[in-house]
């Protein structure tokens, strides 16, 4: 049994996406692209059209699932609160779909993707292009982020009966 599976890295500035396809041990990229807000709206209204552009591509890709990047708190707890409050207006309108979300940490993507929790940023992105059987890595960082989250969920998901 097939699965679209819609990936995402949530960001005010850029949230980026990646569908793609698991049927057996196979996955198959389908689509990725990045959502940007302009620095220059209001913070309500980058929240208002991120969340307009990720129902759009629930509603044009149709995911069945969702893997989200879990939010890893460092030292800017500004920018913290910002992407938490990007998290949250993506799992509101993944919820409001009735897509089933999964959530995983920077350290369990690495693992998924490259079988090291210490992987550096460009070692997950040659392994999405290796992996996805991508021409090029995808860019921004965040729609190759995106893709690393929904190739983990591919990865860990149990299969159904």
């Amino acid at each position: 049994m097939a699965v679209k599976i819609l990936g995402i890295d949530p960001g005010i500035a850029r949230t980026g996406w990646g569908v793609v396809r698991v049927e057996h041990s196979n996955v198959k990229t389908l689509s990725f692209d990045c959502i940007t807000t302009p620095s220059t709206l209001p913070h309500e209204e980058r929240l208002s059209k991120l969340y307009q552009q990720i129902l759009q591509v629930v509603n044009t890709k149709k995911p069945e699932q969702a893997a989200v990047e879990k939010l890893f708190f460092n030292t800017n707890v500004k920018t913290a609160l910002v992407v938490a409050e990007a998290r949250g207006v993506v799992l509101l309108a993944l919820s409001q779909r009735n897509i089933p979300v999964f959530h995983y940490t920077p350290l369990e993507i690495k693992v998924a993707v490259t079988g090291y929790g210490r992987a550096q940023k460009r070692q997950v992105q040659r392994m999405i292009k290796a992996l996805l059987k991508l021409d090029t890595i995808p860019s921004p960082d965040d729609v190759a982020d995106a893709l690393a989250v929904a190739l983990t969920h591919a990865y860990t998901q149990k299969p159904e009966k």
